[in-house]
């Protein structure tokens, strides 16, 4: 899968919900429901239709028998299969409250939980479905005829007013509930996506970087191969060089397998003769690497550099590094008005990158949440896009590597927007990690 389709698709996925977990938790509804009514019909001996209260029970038992039966416990099912088995509870334990005094019972509350359930695993839309239908459901529970169980001989009255404000505690309590549970867990599903996508982005770097392995591997394998058709070019040239009709294809076979030889060979070298130069890096080979692929877009970068080149720090290789910092800079390239400032500090104590661009610099808003996954917006407004998952794959991949991110705008005198990538001198530097 692309990053580019990964973004667009990755945090819209529909979540799906195992029925193994809501048979369970429908069990627990079961367990619950049949303890209350043992207890108020037998213990306290209140008056209670047991018949339609054991039938409402029994219905809920049943279906979980036969869903149990009836599918794997690994099956997971659809959205519309899900809204459906949650309205049937939400319908089961709406008819059980209304034969039991409907909103003056206790247990009323209990309205919210398939649509607490439902935001939590289903898409928005199924969701406030089964939300409006709760809300009915209260609505009905308001009017029941059926008294509360109380004791005999006692009939319990709730005025209008404590009904309506029962009506209106539970129908808030079930929106707060609903809309911050699907926020809480569409966070964490973004969340982790965007640390999928890293994972991703990183695999892909580090094989990037191992090519010249591969080439190297894959020379050595076909040198054998190679070679044998060489000898067999050079006796068919041997023989065959005069001949007017197969001379001129005979000298051209030969020449091909020795230009093949030649680029096995520095194949075979590449590895052995550069494997140093590959695997660590001066810190300004690696700003260059990281600035080149973005000189060619009509903006200007400026590579300014405080520090000995003679004393700069040399570290491993790190592809998690070099796509941060060259992500971070393509957001400065695509946001800048005409140039782009890279400024290297290193001392003994601590290696600094900073990146300023002339752009409108970040809006007030977005500063406040930069880092975290889809905050997608930045002051400019011939261009969208920019700030969003991509930024946090970077922010991620440097702060794995040891480094602290500080985002801010420039000040009257300097406008636009200034990244600082700071780390610790010993992280960068091979030498002093021996």
């Amino acid at each position: 899968m692309s990053m580019a389709a990964f973004e667009e698709n990755g945090s819209t996925k529909n979540r799906t919900l195992r029925l193994e977990t809501l048979i369970r938790l429908r069990w627990l509804a079961v367990g619950g429901q049949s303890t209350a009514v043992v207890t108020i019909g037998f213990w306290l001996q209140f008056p209670l239709p047991l018949i339609a209260c054991g039938a409402l029970i029994a219905a809920l038992a049943w279906l979980n028998v036969y869903l149990t039966v009836r599918y794997p416990p690994s099956h997971r099912l659809s959205p519309p299969a899900a809204f459906a088995l949650l309205g049937l509870d939400l319908m089961q334990l709406t008819a059980l409250l209304f034969v039991t005094g409907g909103l003056a019972n206790p247990f009323a509350p209990l309205v919210c939980v398939p649509v607490i359930i439902s935001s939590a695993s289903q898409p928005k839309k199924l969701s406030i479905a089964l939300a409006l239908t709760a809300i009915l459901g209260i609505t009905a529970l308001a009017f029941s005829p059926f008294p509360l169980p109380w004791y005999p001989g006692v009939v319990l009255l709730v005025p209008p007013v404590l009904t309506a404000g029962f009506w209106f505690a539970i129908v808030s309590t079930t929106a707060f509930a609903a809309f911050y549970t699907y926020r809480v867990s569409l966070e964490a599903s973004e969340l982790s996506d965007a640390l999928t996508a890293t994972e991703l982005v990183l695999q892909r770097e580090k094989h990037l970087s191992q090519l010249d392995g591969l080439a190297a591997a894959a020379a050595h394998e076909l040198g054998t191969p190679l070679a044998t058709i060489s000898i067999v070019a050079k006796e068919m040239e041997r023989e065959l060089g005069n001949d007017p009709r197969f001379g001129e294809d005979v000298h051209l076979l030969r020449s091909q397998s020795e230009r093949c030889r030649d680029i096995l060979r520095r194949l075979t070298t590449l590895s052995s003769e550069n494997e140093a130069h590959m695997r660590h890096l001066p810190l300004s080979s690696l700003i260059e690497e990281v600035m080149a692929p973005h000189r060619e877009f009509g903006i200007r970068i400026q590579l300014v550099e405080i520090g000995e080149r003679s004393a700069e720090p040399v570290g491993n290789r790190n592809a998690g590094i070099l796509y941060g910092l060259g992500n971070l800079l393509e957001n400065a390239v695509d946001y800048a008005k005409s140039e782009v400032t890279v400024t290297v500090r290193h001392t003994s104590e601590k290696v600094t990158v900073t990146i300023e661009d002339d752009g409108a610099g970040y809006a007030p808003d977005v500063l406040s949440r930069i880092g975290e996954p889809y905050v997608t917006k930045r002051q400019k407004d011939d261009s969208a896009g920019g700030l969003g998952l991509g930024l946090f794959i970077a922010k991620t991949l440097l702060e794995r590597s040891g480094a602290r991110l500080s985002f801010e705008n420039g000040g009257p005198d300097k406008p636009g927007a200034r990244i600082n990538v700071e780390w610790p001198r010993h992280l960068m530097d091979t030498k002093l990690t021996k």
